[in-house]
């Protein structure tokens, strides 16, 4: 007899049944873990998911921006209202580069509008992704108060 088979059981088909395959598990199509330990439900951790959707992840990564810079907005006399659109809506014979965000001013002061699309689309990792949220807050919000955006980072150089 087979030494493989003694170590596992075996199958109702005769193959040799030995647990989880060695290696990782399959990410098909990009999309991250699926299945009881990664949705939300009684099978879960604390029913937390092990993921967040990249909508919620990009505004939990603008709100950490905005509250280093919160020193800022106490000092600062200008209101300044940040928001988060998918994209922006452009007509159909825009040929330009489609703009990471826009500053306009409003009757209560100034919004920033950040759109998350040509944003996310423009990073290849995480990190990536929080420079360029950095960096297009800092120049919004350097526009709107006229200043340098080397004056309002707080990130050590």
């Amino acid at each position: 007899m087979d030494d493989r088979r003694d170590a596992g059981t075996t199958s109702r088909w005769g193959g040799v049944v030995s647990g989880p395959r060695p290696g990782r598990m399959r990410d098909r199509r990009g999309r991250g873990a699926r299945g009881p330990m990664a949705l939300p439900g009684p099978l879960s951790p604390r029913s937390v998911p092990a993921h967040r959707p990249s909508r919620e992840s990009f505004d939990l990564l603008v709100g950490e921006v905005l509250k280093a810079l919160e020193q800022h907005f106490t000092v600062e006399p200008d209101h300044v209202e940040v928001v988060v659109e998918e994209a922006p809506l452009l007509p159909p014979e825009w040929t330009d580069e489609v703009p990471l965000s826009i500053a306009a001013a409003t009757a209560e002061g100034h919004r920033i509008l950040l759109f998350r699309i040509p944003i996310t689309h423009r990073c290849l990792t995480d990190r990536d992704l929080e420079d360029v949220v950095w960096s297009v807050i800092l120049d919004r919000l350097a526009e709107v108060w006229h200043m340098s955006p080397d004056d309002l980072d707080p990130r050590p150089r």
